[in-house]
């Protein structure tokens, strides 16, 4: 006989327990026919045989104490795995009563079947069994086909309404032994099993329907977030609606005001054509006119060109006679010099020549720089007269050009103007039967209309230069006639400033005269002074009014003493000023005596 494995027949012997226990209890709950509570022997019997089926092939932990086998290390993985799973790990953690891991363990496992997930979580644990290797050993239940078995055999559970009291139970020091009289057979089982057979159906049909409600959970769900999505699009297609209405009630307000303005523009453009036929007959008569002026300028800048190259003639004949004496200097310079280096006997009277000769060659030097700057300026003058000459003709011959050119667009303009008047009325006349067309016919009116607009546009500009043109030349004949002017101007200025300066040399003459006549009188002032110089002033106490205005003396009216006859003034009533050549300021003077005043400071001291 072959051995069998015992790791093997430990996995099938509670593989076989867990059927039995959960059967029983399915059963058991079923003919009960309310909810579970903690005291329940078949539910006390299921957890103890978990126990057992979670302990199979436990690996053995080192503490520092002892040895441990505990479930709840591969238990609180589920937390990680399955989220849900949170609440139950968190709740069984902060349980006052729960001191061993083992405690922990058995009230994770109540409060997942209250929740009706053991078996997902379960399930979580069976899939991850590289997590599960670090806490069972290779033949451990879990690890094989049996932990499979019993996580589908816990689906069953869900039939299962518990309402455990966990908080209050010693599930630290709870003893778990399977008691096996519960699943031995007797008569009763065997009269029973039509029964077992009918709650099996029900049971069947119970699971089916959580089934169809946890799917039809799951089509509720997805039917309402499509009708959230619906409903959102719908919003947005009103809004979308209503955006467009406004945009077509603005594009129909903005086809009327288009057509008010074809309209207008129409107008505009007819009453543009008379103002610029008159315009242009009043050019070509201004142009006649300025025609014959400028034929008359031209006749004049040629005989200033004339005169000018006579007079350039001259200046460059007097240029060649300054260069031979200048020539004639040096030569004569470098043969005093040598003289000197000869001669040094007679170095004092050689000296005040050659200082003579270096004078007249300074001046010399100087006529020639202004000879030779006028003469740059005369060439540029006459370079300038030549340029406006050529550019004069040009122009007249651009402007005759420009005015036949001118002469044709305005045939060509009526002319197509006339067909665009029939075009119009052709095209009002479509545009009122057939509706339909009057965008696109809108549309080419529009490009018709531009194309004119710039054609007329540059026939303006045309014009425009034209008018430049004409200005440009009318500037220049002002600016020759502006100088003439000048030079008048500035000959009758230089008159002005002379008749100026012979005044100012009379006035000069005048102020010398009263200048002496009011030393003279300052002189005879100091010797009446010298007269009175024994004589003693008032106290302050005695002068308390003045003589003219007899009012008091103040801070604002000052104290005046006349040093000829003794009398005291105030500031106001001595108002005769003259004026010192030695004293900044003018001197006050007596009203009777004509004598200098002084101010009066205290009572003896001025």
């Amino acid at each position: 006989l072959a051995v069998k494995d015992p790791t093997a027949v430990e996995r099938a012997n509670l593989l076989n327990m867990a059927k039995l226990s959960i059967k029983g209890l399915i059963e058991s709950a079923l003919s009960f026919g309310r909810t579970l509570d903690s005291d329940y022997p078949p539910l006390q019997q299921f957890f103890v045989v978990m126990e057992h089926c979670l302990k199979h092939g436990l690996k053995v932990r080192k503490s520092f104490l002892s040895y441990n086998k505990t479930i709840w290390g591969p238990l609180e993985l589920v937390e990680k795995l399955y989220p849900e799973a949170e609440e139950i790990a968190a709740s069984v953690r902060d349980l006052p009563g729960l001191k061993t891991p083992l405690g922990r363990a058995r009230a994770w496992l109540r409060l997942a079947l209250m929740q009706k997930k053991m078996a997902d979580y379960l399930r979580c644990l069976i899939i991850q069994r590289d997590l599960l290797s670090e806490f069972y050993e290779y033949h451990a239940l879990m690890m094989e086909e049996e932990g499979a078995v019993i996580v589908g055999l816990l689906v069953g559970l869900n039939v299962i309404d518990a309402n455990l009291c966990v908080k209050g139970e010693d599930l630290d020091s709870q003893v778990g032994v399977i008691d096996f009289s519960v699943y031995l057979k007797s008569d009763d089982d065997i009269g029973g099993k039509e029964r077992n057979v009918q709650i099996a159906a029900i049971l069947d049909q119970k699971n089916y329907i959580e089934e169809l409600n946890r799917q039809l959970n799951s089509t509720v769900s997805s039917l309402h977030a499509r009708v959230d999505s619906l409903e959102k699009s719908n919003t947005k297609l009103i809004e979308e609606l209503a955006i467009a209405k406004n945009n077509i009630i603005k594009l129909q307000e903005e086809n009327h005001q288009l057509r008010s303005e074809n309209t207008l523009i129409l107008m505009k453009t007819q009453h543009h054509l008379e103002a610029t036929k008159v315009d242009v007959e009043a050019e070509l008569q201004t142009y006649k006119h300025s025609r014959q002026g400028l034929d008359e300028m031209y006749s004049e800048a040629r005989r200033q060109l004339r005169e000018e190259a006579q007079l350039r003639q001259d200046m460059e004949n007097e240029l060649v006679v300054q260069v031979s004496m200048k020539h004639e200097i040096e030569l004569a310079m470098k043969l005093l010099e040598k003289d000197i280096h000869e001669k040094q006997d007679t170095l004092i009277g050689l000296r005040q020549q050659l200082d003579e000769v270096k004078a007249i060659n300074v001046e010399m030097y100087q006529k020639l720089q202004v000879s030779e700057d006028a003469v740059k300026e005369k060439n540029e003058i006459i370079s300038r007269l030549e340029d406006k000459t050529n550019e004069i003709n040009a122009t007249m011959k651009q402007l005759e050009q420009r005015l036949q050119q001118a002469e044709k667009a305005q045939r060509e303009a009526e002319a197509e103007d006339e067909k665009l008047k029939q075009e119009y009325v052709n095209k009002s006349e479509s545009l009122q039967n057939e509706f339909s067309q009057k965008e696109k016919q809108l549309l080419q009116l529009e490009t018709d209309l531009k194309i004119e607009k710039e054609w007329r546009q540059t026939l303006e500009d045309d014009l425009q230069k034209e008018k430049e043109t004409v200005s440009h030349l009318r500037t220049e004949t002002q600016e020759i006639v502006n100088l003439k002017k000048e030079f008048l101007k500035v000959q009758e200025k230089n008159k002005q400033l002379k008749s100026i300066c012979e005044d100012q040399e009379a006035a000069l003459q005048e102020l010398a005269s009263k200048l002496s006549e009011s030393k003279l009188k300052i002189e005879d002032i100091k010797e009446a002074n010298k007269a009175l110089q024994g004589q003693v002033w008032l106290k302050d106490k005695e002068a308390t009014h003045c003589k003219l205005c007899e009012k008091e003396f103040s801070l604002s009216k000052r104290k005046h003493h006349c040093r000829n006859c003794g009398e005291i003034f105030c500031n106001a009533c001595s108002d005769n000023e003259l004026p010192l050549p030695s004293s900044p300021k003018p001197v006050r003077v007596c009203d009777s005596c004509h004598a200098i005043l002084i101010q009066r400071c205290s009572s003896n001291v001025p």
